[in-house]
């Protein structure tokens, strides 16, 4: 992943966005191929797809979200962003593990679509929010998301 280049704690969260999200596109792509291949890279993509969310929410809900709580008076979008993430973690138990079919396609897609939306308020709405907040140093932040993500991708992965 591109996290190498982040240069603060929004560009890291907004790298695993990016690469989510073409994780989604092809996912989407492999729902419309009839090859026999196809069902067992969406099965494998999708439990991608669910491993780099957790990490991506941990980091988020144990970091970031946290250190925004102690740093802004008007905390409502991280209120609403944690409500997004208990409907995503929701969708994702129900996908790991499933076999391809229709409904984990749709669940996917659906997910997908959560994931659009909570990217686009954490863009236009939190982002600009934590680099305005004088109390927050992003760019130490960031290495400490990198080194937990790190961590729980290392203990996640093993057991995927």
């Amino acid at each position: 992943m591109a996290t190498r280049t982040a240069k603060d704690a929004c560009d890291l969260l907004d790298a695993d966005h990016r690469n989510v999200k073409k994780m989604f596109k092809e996912y989407e792509e492999l729902t419309q191929s009839r090859a026999r291949s196809a069902g067992q890279r969406r099965q494998e993509l999708a439990e991608r797809i669910c491993l780099e969310l957790t990490v991506h929410t941990r980091i988020e809900e144990e970091i970031f979200y946290p250190a925004l709580r102690d740093a802004l008076r008007d905390t409502d979008a991280l209120d609403e962003a944690e409500v997004e993430h208990q409907s995503a973690k929701e969708l994702i138990a129900q996908i790991q593990g499933a076999e391809p079919d229709d409904r984990v396609d749709a669940k996917v897609k659906v997910l997908g679509e959560y994931v659009d939306h909570h990217v686009k308020e954490e863009r236009n709405e939190i982002f600009p929010k934590a680099r305005s907040a004088r109390k927050l140093d992003l760019v130490a932040m960031r290495d400490e998301l990198e080194a937990r993500k790190e961590e729980l991708m290392a203990e996640m992965g093993a057991m995927a």
